[in-house]
């Protein structure tokens, strides 16, 4: 997914705001879903939403305004009921990685407890893990 960064994106200095990058990667998970098929927004309306438990990441090089980004995501593990992406941001016009991070995901219900995640993302996933092999 590409994001081209705007000067409300960056802070005094004309760099992106660190908490920015978290956005970016929200929106390349949600796109990542839905080039397999799956709404996110479909999927919470059926039960099934996927709240971030746990985000490491590290910030390499800053983006800067006028800056077009590339952020990609790729599943690193896949359990009963989490999931493990790892995300990657570069800049395009010299492929620099910018920012790199895990981010779990849990599978809850509309009771906040964790539930099994959909067989066809298992499915999805299972075939995404194999091919990175």
């Amino acid at each position: 997914m590409d994001v081209r960064i705007y000067y409300e994106d960056t802070d005094s200095g004309g760099v992106v705001y660190h908490a920015n990058y978290l956005k970016y990667m929200e929106r390349a998970r949600t796109e990542y879903f839905r080039s397999h098929g799956f709404s996110v927004a479909v999927l919470a309306g059926n039960g099934f939403v996927f709240p971030v438990v746990k985000l490491e990441i590290h910030f390499r090089y800053p983006a800067l305004h006028d800056d077009l980004l590339s952020v990609a995501t790729c599943p690193v593990r896949s359990g009963g009921s989490s999931i493990t992406l790892s995300q990657k941001i570069v800049r395009k016009h010299d492929n620099k990685l910018l920012v790199e991070g895990l981010v779990t995901l849990a599978c809850i219900g509309p009771t906040l407890k964790a539930r099994r995640i959909p067989l066809a993302i298992r499915e999805m996933l299972g075939t995404e893990l194999e091919n990175l092999v």
